[in-house]
């Protein structure tokens, strides 16, 4: 699952390699890659201890010797932008690494908004990555793991350039973020992803920086005493489950003798459980910890007008790999844990009445099972549209009781500090211009806790790389439906949280409330996304001059029973996105701290609130909600940014 790892103990694997007096790279130092242009460079390796190792690079040519542990390090002058070069580095065997580029390398990471592949249905997807065709844009996609302690090592596939055949893997946001940048600079652009979906932030801080954080102390202390060897059991374990999962070859109950299977119209699945989906099945009931194949059954009726006629299914997504069924006849497979799976029956196949449609789910790790949106789960018949999403029959393809356990508890990802250890650490310290970050979901329920603990991430990272590098974040989308009358939302104090955070230097946020989906946390629109992450590099990291935010609350002034709000980041004038240049989106509250919604317009480039219910007016709340209906910008068309004038206590004061 999601290109799933866990944990593997390459830092001692690199002193054994030092053994065969063999020097050996990070898998970050490759073919392909892209250095940070103008600045000092690190690289680092393993050899024999004491092996003296030489590395060049144009007319540079820097030795280091390696030490005790077997690790080398050198610091390469500062170069400017180009490319392609050539790079060797030479001990007891050589090594030559081809098509280098120097340019601008950011790092990416988050959750799974920022993981997001570009071919994961991204609005235009099909166009968009016919069109990627960005030699000098790279990426290297640093595979889920999780550690108890620092790795000095990763996994991945390595540096791929940017082309239509690769940029479907491509992190959506990220790719649409480097693509402006290298179309307004000229430059090349690398790409270091790093994200796992679902995950909280504590998850990607260090230990050290936790155990500033009494609610995270505890669990960091007994991980970093933890003398188990992680890697070790997972390769154990790997075994145990891969000789299970062979015996689904002959083995899955699915397939039943004679080559009939659980998919056939005439099986008798009367006794199965049920389940509700979408959800992975861990969660949603019935498999806790299954990793293996399990089937699906669902029946549906068709009228007898669009009997004989193509029906389309629409499956949300399936984690990781499906075969899927009409009527005993396979329609369709996919392989992806993120992908939406759309698949068309043909006419003859689609009879009157009961059809019944069969998903037979392989997961490999973590979750499984169909998941995703509710209103992605239907059937296309007829020119209607039959809800898929509810009750489904299931049925393990093997029998749990067989299966090997987990050495471990589930879900480490989001345990404080696994990753990290495990996909952080071992890019430290590869020369980065700066970091995305698209996170936040997972931790709303906890919002005021992100008020220090985002903060803290941030401030962690730079520690470790040892200088303040500029880093952008988004903030969350809108998402999900709102009361009728002004109210308290968790997503509201979570951006909040993150508005607060541009208190650090050289940081910047891209406002995305109307740009997201209220029925979809994962948005289609990246490309809104990576631009206006862009317009925050501009400012941030290239010091341009220019609108590079939203409107951005500064001070109120109570007149009479009116409220006078002003803003910075104005540009070229407020802009209200209303024919009557009414305002919406803003609430306004007495001492009794009831906030009714608000009446208002523009007065120059303030704007004038009030409500009748409201004489005395002290506090104004805009977009406080989860799905903001706020229609205020600047000329240059960024939102402003949510805020809120009052101090009072959230739903999520108290949470950690």
């Amino acid at each position: 699952m999601k290109r799933w790892l866990i944990a593997l103990a390459l830092l001692a694997l690199g002193a054994g390699s030092a053994l065969t007096a063999q020097v050996r790279l990070p898998k970050l130092v490759g073919d392909n890659m892209v250095l940070q242009q103008n600045t000092r460079l690190p690289l680092w390796g393993w050899a024999s201890p004491g092996e003296r190792v030489t590395v060049s690079f144009g007319s540079q040519q820097v030795t280091a010797r390696a030490g005790k542990d077997g690790k080398w390090t050198v610091a390469l002058a500062p170069v400017p932008a180009g490319g392609p070069f050539e790079m060797t580095i030479k001990g007891k065997n050589t090594i030559a690494l081809k098509n280098i580029l120097v340019g601008e390398v950011w790092l990416a990471s988050g959750q799974s908004n920022m993981e997001w592949f570009l071919s994961s249905t991204v609005n235009n997807h099909v166009q968009e990555i016919a069109a990627a065709d960005y030699p000098q844009i790279r990426l290297i996609d640093v595979k889920n793991a999780v550690a108890f302690r620092p790795q000095a090592e990763m996994e991945s596939d390595g540096w791929k350039i940017c082309s239509p055949a690769t940029a479907g893997n491509f992190s959506a946001v990220a790719y649409f973020f480097a693509r402006d940048l290298h179309q307004r600079y000229k430059v090349p652009v690398g790409l270091i992803t790093s994200e796992w979906g679902g995950t909280p932030a504590e998850a990607w801080a260090s230990g050290e920086a936790l155990r500033a954080f009494p609610e995270f102390r505890e669990q960091v202390a007994e991980m970093a005493n933890d003398k188990s060897d992680l890697a070790r059991q997972m390769q154990e374990y790997n075994v145990q489950r891969e000789a299970w999962l062979k015996a689904f070859g002959d083995g899955d109950r699915g397939y039943l003798p004679g080559g009939k299977t659980w998919a056939d119209a005439d099986f008798d699945a009367a006794g199965w459980p049920k389940m509700q989906l979408p959800g992975l099945w861990e969660r949603a009931g019935g498999l806790p910890d299954y990793d293996g194949v399990a089937w699906y059954r669902k029946e549906i009726d068709v009228p007898a007008a669009a009997a004989g006629k193509p029906l389309t299914l629409h499956l949300a997504a399936i984690d990781d790999a499906d075969s899927t069924f009409f009527n005993g006849v396979k329609v369709g497979s996919t392989n992806g844990y993120n992908t939406l799976r759309v698949y068309t029956v043909p006419g003859q196949q689609v009879k009157a009445g009961r059809n019944v449609i069969a998903v037979r789910v392989v997961d490999t790790g973590g979750g499984g099972g169909i998941h995703g949106d509710a209103n992605e789960l239907y059937a296309e018949t007829g020119g209607q549209r039959v809800p898929l999403a509810g009750e489904w029959q299931y049925q393990a393809g093997s029998d749990t009781k067989t299966m090997p356990r987990r050495p471990f508890a589930t879900d480490l990802q989001n345990a404080p500090a696994t990753l990290y250890n495990a996909m952080i650490a071992p890019l430290v310290p590869y020369a980065i211009k700066g970091a995305i970050w698209y996170q936040g979901e997972s931790n709303a329920g906890r919002a005021y806790q992100y008020r220090t603990l985002f903060p803290a991430v941030i401030k962690d990272w730079r520690s470790r790389w040892g200088y303040d590098f500029p880093f952008l974040f988004v903030q969350l989308a809108n998402f999900m439906h709102d009361k009728d009358q002004p109210a308290d939302y968790e997503w509201a104090e979570l951006r909040e949280a993150q508005a607060m955070t541009l208190a650090l230097p050289n940081t910047g946020m891209a406002v995305t409330i109307d740009i997201g989906d209220p029925e979809d946390i994962h948005p289609r629109n990246k490309q809104d996304v990576g631009l206006r992450l862009a317009a925050a590099a501009r400012k941030v990291a290239y010091g341009e001059k220019g609108v590079h935010a939203g409107p951005t609350y500064q001070s109120m002034t109570v007149e009479g029973n009116k409220v006078r709000v002003k803003f910075a980041n104005v540009g070229s004038g407020l802009v209200v996105k209303d024919k009557y240049g009414y305002v919406r989106g803003f609430a306004v509250a007495g001492a009794d701290k009831k906030f009714v919604w608000a009446r208002g317009h523009t007065d120059g480039n303030d704007l004038i609130l009030y409500s009748d219910e409201v004489p005395n007016p002290v506090a104004v709340r805009y977009a406080w909600s989860n799905n903001p209906d706020g229609n205020v910008y600047n000329r240059e068309g960024l939102p402003a940014v949510p805020f809120r004038t009052d101090d009072w206590p959230g739903l999520t004061v108290a949470n950690k």
